[in-house]
C-alpha cells in the first residue's frame, strides 16, 4: 500500500458530463480525425494520383489496414504502461503526437502518385501508433471513476460525442476537399487535437486505481492514505484475464470487426464512383441525417435502458450484444441489395434532387436502423469486460481486445480491396463473403451465456 489522495464521487452526486467534458472534447477531435480519413478515402486517392486516375482500391485498403493494425499492436505496449502509470499523462502524450502527425498530412505533395501515398502512409502510421493507447486509457480511467450503475450511460455519452465529431468530420472534410481546401482540414484538426489535449491535462483529475470496485470502494474512499496496489501473478492471470468470456470477446472481435472494418471502404466507393456518383457533400449530409441520427437515437434509447435492465442481471448485456450483431449485420448487408439510381456527376451534386428520390430514403432508413441497433454492442461490451477483470488489468485486457478488433478491421479493409479487384467491383458478392465471416463471433457469444456467470464469480 502506498499513500495517495482520492477524490471519487458518490453515486448521488456523480455527473458524467461535468466529470468527463474535457475527455469528451479530446476524444471527439480524435474521432473527427478518424472520420475525416475514412470519408476522404476516395478523394484522397484522387489527390494522390490525380483525378484522371481510377480509384486505387488496393492501395487505399492497405492505408486503412496499416491504420487499424498498427494502432492495435501499439495498444499492447500502451496497455502495460496504462496499468502501471498515469492514464492522464499517457492520454496527453498521445494527443501531442496524434496532433502533430495530423498536421503534417496537410503538407503532402499533391498528384505524385506513390510518392504522395508513401508520405501519407508514414504519418498515418505515426498517428495509428499513438492511437493505440487512447481507448485502453479511457476504459481504465473510467473503470475507476464511473459507478457501475452508470457504465452504459458513460459509454453511451462517449459514443454520442464520438459519433457527433466523426460525422462532423465527414461534413467538414467533404466540404473542404470538394472545394479544394483539403490542407486546411488537416492543419486545423492537428492543432485542435493538441489544444484539446492541453485542456484535458489541466482539467482531468485522476482517481485511485480500483476506487469503484465493490470490494475496495469503502476502504479507498474512507482512508486517503490507502491505495490499491495488487500485482497479478501467472495463476491469477489465467483465472481472470484468460477467462472464457474474455477469450470470446477476443475471438469475436476478429470476426465481427472484419465486417465493421469494411463499412467505409465498401460504402464510400460504392456510392461515390460511377455509375452512382454521389458527391462528397451529399454523402456527408446522408451520413449525418441517417447515420448520425441513428447512432444518437441508439445511444439515447439503449444506454440507460441497458443499465436498468442489467443492474441485477448483468448477463442480459450479452443478449443485447447478440441481438445487436445479428440485426445490425442483416440491415447493413441489405443496404447493398437496394438498387441505387445511375447518376451523372451534376445530379450527384444536386442535394435537393437527391433527397427527392424515394430510393434514397429507403436506403437511409436501412442505414439508420443498422447504426441504431449497432450501438447496443458498444454500450454493453465495455461494462461486461470491466466487470470480469481486475482494476490493474483493465488496460491490458482492453488493449488485447483492441488488438484483435484492429486485426479484424485491417483484414476487412484488405479483403474488401482484394475482392473488389478480383470480382470487378462486385459489391454484392463481396458483402456476402464478409457476412459469412461474422457468424463464428455470434455463436461464441451464445456460449458466453453459460460461461459469464462463472467468470464473474471468479472476480468476486
Amino acid at each position: 500500500m502506498t499513500k495517495k489522495s482520492s477524490n471519487i464521487t458518490d453515486n448521488h452526486d456523480f455527473s458524467i458530463n461535468k466529470t468527463f467534458w474535457s475527455l469528451f472534447l479530446l476524444g471527439g477531435f480524435q474521432s473527427l480525425a478518424y472520420g475525416g480519413l475514412m470519408i476522404l478515402i476516395v478523394p484522397l486517392s484522387f489527390i494522390m494520383w490525380g483525378s484522371d486516375e481510377p480509384y486505387h482500391a488496393l492501395e487505399m485498403g492497405i492505408l486503412l489496414t496499416a491504420l487499424f493494425w498498427l494502432s492495435s499492436i501499439a495498444g499492447i505496449i500502451f496497455g502495460t504502461l496504462i496499468d502501471k502509470y498515469s492514464r492522464k499523462k499517457i492520454l496527453f502524450l498521445i494527443s501531442i503526437f496524434r496532433g502533430i502527425s495530423m498536421t503534417m498530412l496537410g503538407f503532402a505533395a499533391e498528384g505524385k502518385g506513390l510518392e504522395t501515398w508513401t508520405y501519407f502512409l508514414i504519418f498515418t502510421c505515426i498517428f495509428a501508433i499513438f492511437a493505440g493507447g487512447s481507448w485502453p486509457s479511457i476504459v481504465s480511467l473510467s473503470n475507476d471513476i464511473v459507478p457501475k450503475d452508470y457504465r452504459s450511460r458513460f459509454f453511451g455519452a462517449l459514443g454520442i460525442v464520438m459519433g457527433l465529431f466523426t460525422t462532423l468530420g465527414f461534413f467538414v472534410a467533404s466540404w473542404l476537399v470538394q472545394y479544394g481546401f483539403w490542407r486546411l482540414y488537416f492543419w486545423g484538426l492537428g492543432f485542435a487535437i493538441i489544444i484539446s489535449g492541453l485542456v484535458f491535462f489541466k482539467h482531468m483529475e485522476e482517481p485511485k486505481r480500483g476506487a469503484q470496485q465493490e470490494e475496495l470502494f469503502h476502504v479507498l474512499k474512507d482512508d486517503d492514505t490507502v491505495e490499491y496496489d495488487f500485482k497479478i501473478d501467472r495463476e491469477m492471470m489465467k483465472k481472470t484475464m484468460l477467462s472464457r468470456t474474455n477469450i470470446v470477446a477476443l475471438i469475436e472481435g476478429i470476426s465481427s470487426n472484419i465486417l465493421m472494418g469494411s463499412v467505409v471502404i465498401m460504402i464510400l466507393p460504392y456510392i461515390q464512383t460511377p455509375p452512382h456518383n454521389f458527391s462528397l457533400v451529399f454523402t456527408s449530409l446522408f451520413l449525418i441525417i441517417f447515420g448520425l441520427t441513428g447512432g444518437l437515437a441508439g445511444q439515447i434509447a439503449f444506454s440507460e435502458l441497458s443499465d436498468k435492465v442489467s443492474k441485477n442481471h448483468p448477463i442480459r448485456r450479452i443478449y443485447f450484444i447478440i441481438f445487436s450483431l445479428i440485426v445490425g449485420t442483416l440491415t447493413f448487408v441489405a443496404i447493398f441489395f437496394i438498387p441505387l439510381p445511375h447518376l451523372t456527376v451534376a445530379q450527384g451534386k444536386d442535394v435537393l434532387y437527391m433527397f427527392s428520390l424515394p430510393i434514397i430514403w429507403i436506403w437511409g432508413i436501412l442505414f439508420f436502423t443498422s447504426n441504431m441497433i449497432s450501438t447496443l454492442f458498444m454500450v454493453n461490451q465495455g461494462p461486461i469486460l470491466q466487470e470480469i477483470n481486475l482494476p490493474e488489468a483493465q488496460g491490458k485486457v482492453t488493449s488485447w481486445n483492441q488488438l484483435v478488433e484492429g486485426i479484424g478491421w485491417g483484414i476487412g479493409t484488405l479483403i474488401v480491396g482484394i475482392l473488389l479487384v478480383i470480382t470487378g467491383r462486385n459489391y454484392q458478392l463481396t458483402i456476402l463473403v464478409l457476412m459469412i465471416l461474422i457468424i463464428p463471433g455470434i455463436l461464441l457469444w451464445f456460449l458466453a451465456l453459460r460461461w459469464y456467470p462463472e467468470d464473474l464469480k471468479e472476480i468476486k
